[in-house]
């Protein structure tokens, strides 16, 4: 209960915070809400059908059957996953069924502010654009026809699980699922405005840096709490997160300073997302030896893939990922997979995994096939959510434009939520032209109109 206390932090108020924070300011409020908006709409729709389609019994080798979380007689049980007993090939049982010393309701729980805050993580694709109206349809479809399926095939028992891919607390499930999502939604949605496009200065450099070291020490509960217990292996994973975040911190700063000359504020949260994304499928699996060279990579290869790579790749150029999800959690969480097949160390694979005798590659044995277990894995998330996401966005486009009309993006907040941030111009007065000149950040605003009800 603790982890999912400190994952939900991660989201309500870290990304409120953050988001709210990085982009321009006639944006802080629906960027904010967003995430606030996809928290709510998750847990609703976790607990009346998702969880079991996540973690309950077998539909299908990637799905569960869907239905509500709601009982007291379900709740209040022990918690199990039903599908997750792992059997040799002569039929005998190699792992029990998980399950957990405390209730049901703690588990679903548990796993519904993982739900919530990979949605919320693809939403910083779509920051400064999407249309509200849109996101709210968007969310329920893409937590049931997505990311159920993702936690279902590595968590719950599915296909991914009992082959043995990985992924110890979200580094498919959560990062690639959602940067890949968020990349595939910001094509179909279209680009911010040209203006905001050009030019995106964060309102508020230290709220965001707030909301980034929510980010960082609740990432204690999303990657502790995933043996769901505290043992030892929650104990090394914590440790390894850490290590890993101030490691890629410091080695994107650094490649900052030695390429653009300055260390980078904004470079210096992107670093530590990334450390955080890329450990999160090895963080209870590898040695702290392994956390550090995980911790350089992972602040030089997104780091490569954002400055240098997206500049010159015109696919990554034309599409509008506002926060450049798909490098710091796509680009990240696949790379922390694959390192996972990689450096995961014997005696750690068998405190967590089904599959007895894991290996990552450096220890021999079957460790060079568990690399290209970690390759395919990703393989199915990618090409699951590419395709998926897609549908979805077609979908909604029937229903809804997906895209901020004209006007709407040419005011910002005061258009789509007729509130805004900041209160500049005095103690609750509107803005006027005439009387404040222009905006630092060159937004355009409505005039006031008479006869409103002005706020105190």
């Amino acid at each position: 209960m603790i982890a999912a206390t400190l994952v939900g932090l991660q989201s309500v108020p870290g990304l409120v915070i953050l988001y709210g924070s990085v982009v321009k300011k006639k944006w802080a409020v629906n960027s904010a809400f967003m995430a606030l908006y996809a928290f709510a709409a998750v847990v609703l729709c976790w607990v009346i059908w998702a969880y079991k389609m996540s973690f309950g019994d077998k539909l299908l080798p990637f799905w569960g059957k869907g239905g509500p979380a709601l009982g007291q007689k379900y709740l209040l049980k022990q918690s199990a996953l039903p599908a997750t007993t792992h059997y040799h090939k002569d039929g005998t049982v190699e792992t029990a069924m998980v399950t957990p010393f405390y209730p049901m309701a703690t588990m679903v729980w548990f796993q519904c502010v993982f739900a919530a805050i990979t949605v919320i993580l693809l939403a910083g694709s779509l920051l400064g654009r999407m249309n509200i109206r849109a996101w709210m349809m968007f969310v329920p479809l893409w937590l049931t026809f997505c990311y159920t399926v993702g936690a279902f095939s590595l968590w719950g028992g599915g296909f991914l699980f009992h082959w043995g891919v990985m992924d110890y607390s979200g580094g498919y499930v959560i990062h690639l699922s959602s940067g890949i999502a968020g990349f595939t939604t910001a094509y179909w949605v279209g680009p911010r405005s040209t203006k905001d496009r050009e030019r995106f200065p964060p309102n508020n450099v230290l709220l965001m840096l707030a909301g980034a070291g929510l980010l960082w020490l609740g990432w204690a509960g999303f990657n502790g709490g995933d043996p769901y217990a505290a043992n030892t292996d929650s104990s090394m994973a914590v440790l390894n997160t850490n290590i890993c975040a101030a490691t890629s911190l410091l080695v994107w700063t650094w490649l900052d300073v030695i390429f653009f000359k300055k260390p980078s504020v904004i470079g210096a949260v992107q670093g530590m997302i990334t450390g955080l994304v890329c450990i999160t499928p090895a963080a209870g699996l590898v040695q702290g030896w392994a956390a550090i060279v995980m911790g350089i990579l992972s602040g030089s290869v997104p780091w490569f893939t954002m400055m240098i790579l997206h500049k010159r790749w015109t696919l990554l150029h034309h599409i509008d990922d506002t926060l450049g999800v798909f490098h710091t959690h796509a680009v990240a969480g696949y790379l922390g997979g694959i390192l996972t097949g990689i450096f995961a160390e014997p005696e750690l694979c068998s405190l967590f995994l089904p599959v007895t005798n894991s290996r990552g590659a450096v220890y021999g044995g079957s460790g060079g096939i568990q690399v290209l277990k970690q390759l395919a894995g990703g393989a199915f998330i990618i090409g699951w959510n590419a395709v998926v996401t897609s549908i979805i966005c077609l979908v909604v486009r029937v229903v809804l434009p997906l895209r901020m009309p004209e006007e709407e993006l040419l005011i910002g907040d005061d258009a789509v939520h007729g509130e805004e941030a900041y209160a500049l111009w005095g103690d609750g007065e509107k803005y006027d032209s005439a009387k404040h000149g222009l905006y630092s950040d060159d937004t355009q605003h409505q005039m006031p109109s008479s006869g409103t009800t002005q706020v105190v």
